[in-house]
């Protein structure tokens, strides 16, 4: 069931429809919640409580849940962290640069950090990384063999 036909991908089969959602536990759901409207432009699809929020781009999904107050004071950022990053695909590069540029002059004072700035890769992608209030990574990327795909 989950092998492979010879000759067929997995990409060959409708298997899904790529990743598309992504859960993040928060320290602070209101200001988590303010850096991705603010920067990404996400709109609020569902809030079933003060602890949870649902944000879309219109095709994703970002659930932004609160740590529990009582664990609060137990958490503490890892030294090194699991999450390398997660993406979010533009279509060329130069809306990698707007992007940059927008992001750039609003980032800190939502709790953010420029990680990386705008490079090309060897693999013809371009991209920044750059930080959320808890520290994970975004990057916005330019990647040719997706980019346009809808």
């Amino acid at each position: 069931m989950w092998g492979v036909a010879c000759g067929e991908s997995a990409m060959d089969r409708a298997v899904h429809r790529g990743i598309r959602h992504v859960a993040l536990r928060v320290t602070n759901l209101v200001r988590s919640r303010a850096f991705y409207e603010e920067l990404l432009g996400m709109k609020v699809v569902w809030e079933p409580d003060a602890d949870n929020v649902y944000l879309s781009s219109g095709t994703d999904n970002l659930a932004l849940h609160q740590i529990a107050r009582g664990e609060l004071a137990a958490y503490q950022p890892p030294t090194a962290q699991l999450l390398d990053h997660i993406g979010v695909i533009l279509q060329d590069p130069g809306a990698v640069d707007e992007l940059y540029k927008d992001i750039e002059g609003k980032i800190d004072s939502l709790g953010g950090a420029i990680a990386k700035p705008p490079k090309h890769h060897r693999d013809g992608s371009y991209s920044f990384y750059f930080s959320d209030p808890d520290g994970n990574v975004v990057q916005a990327l330019y990647e040719p063999t997706i980019s346009q795909r809808p």
